[in-house]
């Protein structure tokens, strides 16, 4: 079955049938990549990123820095790059033309055709892309470690990767979201984009976006879904980790907080880039490829620091042209717990504001520390049980990223045994 993308491209799975990779790679200069780029691949080859069929060339980057466009004018907000240094390229030999083969973890992972080598000025980059050249900035210091040039071309997945447990349930290729949207009957899906676990907060959240999205629909069946889709990519100490993110989500359709027809979490692999504005467009580009037709914008959204205002990430929407973009953006203001309503309530809505909780990330963080199970307005009690299980099974005994964690932690994925 045919599925449109991003941009009203097909969906093209660039994938490799064992027999022919083997053959394709022979004779290819290896050339070793890291896990941004190892991930980016994936998401390349499986269409997530459809229309992009490999990594830019410098019209590509020129024009999402400068119109947030591609080259042939579909909208896009953040380079997509392949870096790589001068001595890499002389060492090497590599010249416009080639075929390269990228290796990850010491084994093939995907073909990369030379269409350009070109250099950017980063500090340009950095500034159209996230507002500011300040180091201090994720991405902004993401942009200034890319090495000094950059090759642009497509690419074609040769070697499969293997998702490891407990991911390995909740990853679906855009074609195969769609084909379970399809199979669940849902005509309406809205996205929850999440980095974090999740308080009552956030699944409140979900059921007033879920609202916004069935709309006029009617009720006699179900229609429309809810789809947590989980960025998995670069943790940083700190960081919640991956195993507890999406185990905790998917609990709360387990233990009936959300019935089994209208819930389903999936993971993207993905480094965040805290683009905040930008890459909320990215986000609505990335799950409209994902078949779906709604996307939830919070406070906040991607943000960092004090870089854009809370609301930015919502007003951008109002710039997009008519047509460019597949997904309707619903807009929400944060939830709070109000003692006087007695309830966790919408900020929107409720008119205590000067008694209102909010769910700081600090209090989330201190309370799950500390280990004592909070009120169920706070955290369900499944989800902060199975928090604490996920700190000792998978964090050697935290639920935030450690050293210990970075450095032995079960990988996402993993590359099949190749020879080459």
């Amino acid at each position: 079955m045919t599925y449109i993308g991003h941009g009203g491209k097909e969906i093209v799975e660039r994938v490799l049938e064992p027999e022919k990779a083997a053959e394709a790679i022979k004779g290819l200069t290896p050339v070793p990549i890291r896990g941004q780029i190892a991930r980016e691949i994936i998401d390349i080859a499986y269409g997530f990123f459809t229309p992009l069929e490999g990594f830019m060339t410098r019209a590509d980057v020129e024009g999402v820095c400068n119109e947030m466009k591609l080259a042939n004018g579909v909208l896009w907000p953040i380079p997509i790059v392949f870096d790589i240094s001068t001595e890499e390229i002389n060492e090497k030999g590599i010249k416009e033309g080639d075929k390269l083969l990228l290796t990850y973890q010491d084994k093939p992972m995907a073909i990369l055709e030379v269409e350009e080598i070109f250099t950017y000025d980063k500090q340009e980059m950095a500034q159209k892309v996230y507002g500011t050249t300040e180091d201090k900035h994720p991405g902004v210091a993401r942009t200034y470690n890319y090495k000094d040039k950059f090759i642009g071309g497509k690419i074609t997945l040769v070697n499969p990767p293997k998702i490891n447990p407990p991911f390995d349930e909740f990853f679906f290729t855009p074609k195969q979201l769609r084909q379970k949207f399809a199979e669940k009957g849902w005509q309406r899906i809205v996205a929850h984009q999440t980095r974090n676990v999740p308080h009552t907060g956030h699944e409140w959240l979900m059921k007033g976006a879920w609202l916004s999205t069935h709309g006029e629909l009617p009720v006699e069946k179900t229609l429309t879904g809810v789809l947590v889709n989980a960025i998995i990519g670069e943790k940083r100490k700190g960081d919640y980790i991956d195993e507890a993110i999406v185990l905790c989500h998917d609990v709360l359709r387990k233990a009936g907080y959300f019935r089994e027809d209208v819930h389903l979490t999936s993971i993207t692999l993905w480094d965040m880039r805290y683009a905040g504005p930008k890459e909320a467009v990215f986000h609505a580009i990335l799950r409209s490829n994902l078949g779906l037709t709604h996307h939830m914008f919070g406070r906040d959204h991607a943000g960092v620091g004090t870089y854009y205002d809370p609301y930015d990430a919502h007003r951008i929407f109002d710039q997009i042209p008519e047509g460019a973009l597949n997904i309707k953006p619903i807009r929400v203001l944060a939830w709070w717990y109000c003692p006087i309503c007695g309830e966790v309530t919408y900020s929107g809505l409720c008119g205590h504001k000067e008694h209102s909780q909010n769910f700081s990330g600090t209090l989330i963080r201190s309370i799950i520390q500390d280990g004592v199970k909070p009120p169920r307005l706070i955290f369900r009690p499944e989800v902060f049980d199975l928090i604490m299980e996920c700190a000792e099974k998978y964090g050697f005994g935290s639920a935030f990223v450690t050293d210990k964690y970075l450095k032995e932690r079960n990988p996402v994925f993993s590359l099949p045994d190749m020879k080459y």
